[in-house]
């Protein structure tokens, strides 16, 4: 956590900044905008798409304006085309998407009226006639007749401006309210019908819709406040007429009397009808796909095949229906998520469809609570994740959230009609995620770099580059560790530096200790430093090897045969040839950057390293290349290389003895006398130990014969003769002190 803790603070203060857009503290308006989109994605994806046949749209389009002219048609027309849908046709409701502000100018009744005043005083018998006549030219009282006659529900609009103008004549509000609910939007103006066409027809409603600011009619009142009281839509007006009227409630939040709208409710019983709104009394408009007559979601019938009677009787019978403009010129378009050019009257159909089949899905009011939750929860995850995770895993772990919020939401929308804020949590996953990534690859970047350059001139390259992939797992910190160390010194090299230049030296010093470097490195050794004409390596550590013991024994094998083939070279040139001494341990010991503030180094220090430093001197006392512990040995084991004994000693500055070895030969070619050689030295070191000096001289005189080179037979062979000189004392167990380092 510490290591991450950049990238747990960047992803905390993103979700700080998202938990404030939620709680409206500090807005972003893009997000919202990415909302508004996301919601007509999940509206597109899950429309019907299907023709609703319950309900007709009466069209006035361009076929019908030029025929009949130009709109507004005089009233005598409007009331023949509303007598022939309510009575011939039988419509459940009819629905005017339209407003008649003003007398009809085209009716000859005022005329007739005026001329019976001003020219023929008031005649009696022309007042008779015009009596007779009045009912034919009277077009807004025949509208008002047919309206009174039909199931009809006319409509108006609300408006707030600086004048707030007001004409025509309001219906009756809804009388079930007492106290308008908060949140509920309010006008103060309005256009509405002139009062006979208001007083005839049994209801009238609202067409306003809210568009947002992208222009985009996603919602629409399906009620609202003037002057202190709450009016119906024209969508409601019409449903309530087609189901006969259904007593109306509405539901408050949490079920209090004050509180704001939550739902409209039509009826009771099983037949009970719900439409939940939200706080301004709005509703969400179920669009069923593309708009128009061409758009396949409702059937859309020309008003001049109606009002020339091309429809059989009966045919729309039971529809709703409502009378709407699709021709251009008549402004009645609209942009909304599904489609720039929508009719009007089309928003007002999906709305009694969506009620009539209870397909309105609502933004509800803990909507922000909901979020604010839910980033809370995705934060949580992002902060304490993403940085702990490696690039793959990240960007795994950011996709599943990407899915899961999306399944998540359109669970919710689908389900249970629920429209849930999706825009800032997503947009947290994908800042988080880049924003990690950003700061991961710098900063990891970094970290690798720092360690390259802290390993390069200690490690292997590959173990670098194994190193980086994962640089949380290294440091430079003391740890205690069980490593194995060697300490590499050429023998006789400081008398043979007297006698030679020092341009000379230097390229032999430099020859030897490269080699044995490549060496080390290529058994992923690690250099500690070089002292003179010594080096010293360890395996272990930074990178963690199992087989340790085992890597710094081939290493050794490998630096003797290199030795070798330098000295064949040398002997090529008439030079003499060069020795080595390697000293091998395994144990504990402490690993880190050690030093002083003006220098440290990358090392080990304890009682192994000191001991194994010790047997690299015995390797002179021996003459033999390689001097490793019994430590070494049993934890290289598995490297099966063939070990012969050299002693038990006490080196200086250590009271517990040690058991040392040589290697002899490398795994799978010791000859069959060399193992008969060993096993002869087996049987003869008990002998020694155990102070059995004659058995052991005869038995050392054999190896002696069997191989005279070996310099170990002879330096038993002195050992065995001082021995019989001079008989030990009591306690003797065949160990050897050494006093000197």
């Amino acid at each position: 956590m510490k290591r991450h803790r950049k990238r747990t603070l960047a992803t905390a203060v993103l979700v700080l900044l998202a938990i404030l857009h939620a709680s409206g503290v500090w807005s972003f308006a893009a997000l919202h905008r990415v909302d508004e989109a996301l919601y007509d994605l999940r509206l597109r994806l899950t429309m019907p798409q299907t023709l609703d046949e319950r309900i007709v749209i009466i069209d006035i389009d361009e076929r019908s304006l030029a025929r009949l002219g130009q709109w507004p048609w005089s009233r005598a027309r409007v009331a023949a085309l509303v007598r022939e849908l309510t009575q011939r046709q039988q419509v459940a409701a009819l629905g005017l998407d339209a407003v008649f502000a003003e007398l009809d100018g085209s009716s000859g009744l005022q005329h007739l009226e005026r001329l019976a005043r001003e020219e023929l005083h008031d005649n009696p018998a022309f007042g008779n006639w015009l009596a007779r006549a009045a009912p034919q030219l009277d077009y807004d009282g025949a509208l008002a007749s047919a309206l009174q006659q039909g199931p009809v529900a006319l409509g108006y609009y609300f408006s707030s401006d600086r004048d707030a103008r007001r004409s025509g004549t309001l219906p009756r509000p809804l009388a079930e309210v007492d106290a308008l609910p908060p949140g509920l939007l309010q006008w103060d103006g309005y256009g509405s019908n002139i009062a006979p066409l208001t007083a005839a027809a049994q209801r009238a409603g609202f067409f306003n819709s809210v568009a947002d600011p992208d222009g985009k009619v996603r919602a629409v009142p399906l009620v609202a406040a003037f002057d202190g009281r709450l009016y119906e839509s024209l969508s409601l007006a019409v449903l309530r007429l087609g189901l006969h009227n259904p007593p109306l409630r509405l539901e408050r939040v949490g079920g209090q009397p004050a509180g704001a709208l939550a739902a409209v409710t039509l009826g009771a019983g099983q037949k009970r009808l719900r439409v939940p709104i939200d706080a301004r009394g709005a509703v969400l408009v179920p669009y069923r796909g593309p708009g128009g007559p061409a758009g396949g979601s409702f059937r859309y019938v020309s008003a001049l095949d109606v009002l020339e009677g091309r429809l059989p009787a009966g045919e729309l019978k039971g529809r709703y229906t409502l009378l709407g403009f699709t021709a251009p010129g008549l402004m009645d378009l609209r942009a909304t998520p599904v489609g720039e050019g929508y009719p009007g009257v089309e928003v007002h159909a999906n709305l009694i469809s969506g009620m009539l089949d209870g397909r309105i899905a609502v933004r509800p009011d803990y909507a922000s609570g909901y979020e604010v939750a839910l980033l809370l929860a995705l934060g949580l995850v992002l902060a304490l994740g993403l940085p702990m995770l490696p690039v793959v895993a990240a960007l795994a772990l950011g996709g599943a959230l990407l899915v899961g919020l999306m399944a998540l939401d359109f669970s919710l929308y689908l389900g249970v009609g629920l429209v849930m804020p999706l825009a800032t949590a997503l947009a947290l996953t994908l800042t988080a995620l880049a924003v990690n990534m950003a700061l991961g690859y710098f900063v990891e970047s970094r970290a690798k770099r720092e360690l390259a350059q802290q390993f390069a001139t200690y490690v292997p390259p590959e173990l670098v580059r194994q190193m980086v992939r994962n640089p949380e797992r290294y440091g430079m910190q003391a740890r205690a560790e069980e490593l194995t160390v060697m300490f590499c010194d050429l023998r006789g090299f400081t008398s043979l530096s007297e006698t030679m230049e020092p341009l000379a030296l230097q390229a032999l010093l430099n020859d030897v200790l490269s080699r044995l470097t490549h060496v080390i490195r290529a058994h992923r050794g690690t250099i500690d430093k070089y002292m003179g004409d010594c080096v010293m390596a360890f395996w272990g550590a930074p990178v963690a090897q199992p087989d340790h013991a085992r890597l710094a024994v081939d290493a050794a094998v490998a630096m003797s045969a290199a030795m070798r083939q330098l000295n064949t070279e040398r002997a090529a040139r008439g030079e003499p040839a060069l020795a080595v001494g390697i000293g091998l341990n395994t144990g504990l010991m402490s690993v880190g950057n050690m030093g002083s503030d003006l220098r440290r180094a990358y090392t080990v220090v304890g009682d192994a390293v000191n001991l194994a430093s010790r047997l690299e001197s015995l390797s002179r006392v021996y003459q033999v290349d390689i001097v490793a512990s019994q430590a070494t040995v049993d934890h290289a084991a598995a490297g099966q290389h063939l070990w012969q004994e050299l002693d038990r000693v006490r080196v200086k500055g250590k009271h517990q003895a040690t058991t040392i070895h040589t290697v002899r030969a490398a795994p799978g070619q010791a000859s069959a006398a060399l193992q008969a050689e060993l096993a002869l030295w087996q049987a003869a070191l008990p002998l020694w130990r155990a102070g059995s000096f004659e058995e052991f001289r005869t038995k050392v005189n054999e190896l002696q014969q069997a191989n005279a080179n070996f310099f170990l037979y002879r330096l038993y062979a002195a050992r065995v003769a001082s021995q019989l000189q001079t008989p030990p004392g009591p306690g003797w167990d065949g160990t050897t002190d050494f006093d000197a380092k």
